[in-house]
């Protein structure tokens, strides 16, 4: 070995011990072993920024904006709520997996995850059940759609990127999906079946009410096609909720309290409630039940863009006190809804039109943004802050971002255009219909994972140009070809994928695909083969937390340990190492 070899090698070790390490963040490290690169005279520094504009590196940057236009929109909210079903179905791993691995499949896996997680935890909250039970599955089912299509995964569009770099033509639309999809598939139903029973099951704080809970009162309507008319409290799943208690019914002139589960729910009843903002905010959204009072809003169609949801206690001196609802025009004076009342120590159990407010009293509002700054400092309240981060708009904008989505998988599908452009305009779209704003599209791009991709390309290029490649590929990955193919796509799948666990998924697809390529040129192989085996191997994180950011994102919230992640991963990277090595065989030997 040379000089280039050695110092390279030592730059990328170096590299690899900081990823571990977490000394940096990541895309300081990877960026700072560019660098040495290009002062150890490795690559030149055109070579070196030459991935700044790969169709790759940029294809991911704008799948970022169509993500967050999803997730502003309020689809994945919808969606998500109606496929989770109750805690008593048998399915409901499948039923949480499946459909985000097919989202996961054609948007960027990171913000739906992201969308997810808090979906997840307040439906775990709602139904009692552990949110470190669903929150790995979820992050692996995002991992596994990513496998599936060529912009599953930011990995992908990276191989891609270099493939078409070096001239090799890059990967098609659904090239990997004969091997990724079967994976998929079987993955999700060793994890669905079997591996769930691995994983811990940390409960969260109960979220019962009870008297330390900032409970708020809200009155909702019963509209005429509510579907819970004719059933009863407890058949209408309007019992045992978690943060959430229906305290009376007023039905014409007759109050029903306490409320019975027997009771039957029917047209124009008036329904009382005590719960959680987070709870009450979902209330609200239920299909036929409509809010009462003062909400000027059409609660299925606001724009979360403009409105946001607040939290203000009156003060001594506001001109609020001894006023109640109805006759303290909050809409005309705050520009804002009150949708539900806290009154510390005591719960409310009036109407909500009736109540006379109180000092100390907080009301829980929706307003237009920026309502916490307007009145931070009015003597009408005590404390005004933003409370719950909602997602949602206007029902057409909603369609459009999924016909958007469409129109781009279908136009980079049937190779109309280029899925750089595809990607690009699907971007601009959604920006300039008002699905996301300008200002949530800038901050939804993942800039630290931009430059470590970018960084990629030149590291892989230092590997080729130093000869390290090739000598990796002829001391590790040549001797396995005694075992014929299956022992060469073992070698890459293996070592792409320790690297991954590691490191990060970008920064083992750097190392190895020059690496591969080395092999496929000593061996005289196809290199399609192994350059599928290397893209799933390097997305295939399941056993550390590290080795991918859907793993890191649920790593808090799931109050795992870091043995959570290898207990149920170790199974499954063996079960995806075995299911690819098999499939890419068969499909191509």
């Amino acid at each position: 070995m040379e000089y280039a070899s050695w110092y390279t090698g030592i730059v990328i070790l170096l590299m690899s011990f900081g990823l571990a390490r977490e000394y940096l963040r990541p895309h300081i490290t990877v960026f700072s072993a560019l660098l040495l690169l290009v002062f150890g005279r490795i690559i030149s520094v055109e070579e070196a920024f030459r991935g700044f504009s790969n169709q790759g590196m940029l294809t991911v940057g704008f799948l970022f904006i169509v993500s967050a236009g999803l997730q502003s929109s309020g689809f994945l909210d919808t969606v998500t709520a109606k496929l989770l079903g109750n805690k008593n179905s048998r399915f409901k791993y499948f039923r949480i997996m499946f459909p985000v691995a097919g989202l996961s499949a054609f948007l960027n896996n990171t913000p739906i995850v992201a969308a997810l997680i808090p979906i997840i935890r307040n439906w775990c909250r709602k139904t009692g059940l552990p949110a470190s039970k669903f929150l790995i599955p979820l992050s692996y089912a995002a991992i596994f759609g990513g496998t599936c299509t060529l912009i599953g995964t930011s990995t992908n569009l990276v191989v891609h990127g270099m493939l078409m770099e070096r001239g090799l033509g890059g990967l098609g639309f659904f090239e990997i999906t004969k091997v990724g999809l079967p994976v998929t598939i079987l993955g999700i139903a060793a994890i669905a079946l079997i591996g769930h029973r691995l994983l811990p099951g940390n409960k969260e704080p109960m979220v019962e009410l009870g008297e330390h809970t900032r409970e708020f009162v809200v009155e909702m309507k019963v509209a005429p096609r509510c579907p819970m008319i004719g059933k009863t409290v407890e058949k209408a799943h309007l019992r045992h909720l978690q943060g959430l208690f229906l305290f009376e019914i007023s039905r014409d002139d007759t109050i029903i309290a306490p409320v019975k589960p027997e009771e039957k729910i029917k047209e124009g009843d008036r329904l009382f409630f005590t719960g959680l903002p987070e709870t009450i905010y979902e209330l609200q959204k239920t299909p036929g039940l409509v809010a009462v009072k003062d909400v000027a809003f059409d609660m299925q169609n606001i724009d979360s863009d403009k409105l946001g949801t607040y939290e203000a206690v009156i003060s001594d001196n506001s001109p609020l006190i001894g006023k109640n609802v109805r006759e303290c025009n909050f809409r005309g004076r705050y520009n804002g809804v009150i949708l539900a009342i806290h009154r510390s120590g005591h719960r409310i159990n009036k109407k909500v039109g009736d109540i006379i407010f109180k000092t100390g009293d907080t009301l829980f509002i929706l307003a237009e943004k920026g309502f916490d700054k307007k009145w931070y400092h009015s003597k009408d309240f005590l404390l005004v802050t933003s409370s719950i981060e909602i997602y949602s708009k206007p029902r057409w904008k909603g369609n459009l971002s999924v016909l958007l989505l469409f129109a781009m998988v279908i136009l980079a599908a049937c190779k109309v255009i280029p899925m750089v452009l595809a990607a690009a305009a699907a971007a601009v779209l959604m920006v300039l219909t008002g699905i996301t704003s300008s200002e949530k599209a800038m901050h939804s791009v993942n800039w630290s994972v931009l430059l470590i991709i970018a960084s990629s390309f030149g590291i892989g290029k230092a590997l080729e140009n130093s000869g390290l490649a090739f000598f990796i590929a002829a001391t590790v990955i040549k001797p396995l070809y005694i075992l014929g193919p299956i022992g060469v796509i073992t070698g890459i799948f293996l070592i792409t994928n320790i690297y991954t666990e590691l490191i990060t998924n970008n920064a083992a697809v750097a190392i190895m695909f020059p690496v591969a390529l080395a092999a496929v040129d000593s061996l005289g192989l196809d290199c399609r083969p192994l350059i599928i085996t290397l893209t799933i191997a390097a997305s295939a994180s399941f056993a550390t937390p590290i080795g991918y950011q859907t793993n890191l994102m649920v790593y808090g919230p799931g109050g795992y340990r870091f043995f959570d992640f290898f207990k149920a991963g170790i199974c499954m990277n063996i079960f995806v190492w075995l299911a690819t090595t098999g499939l890419v065989f068969f499909y191509f030997f």
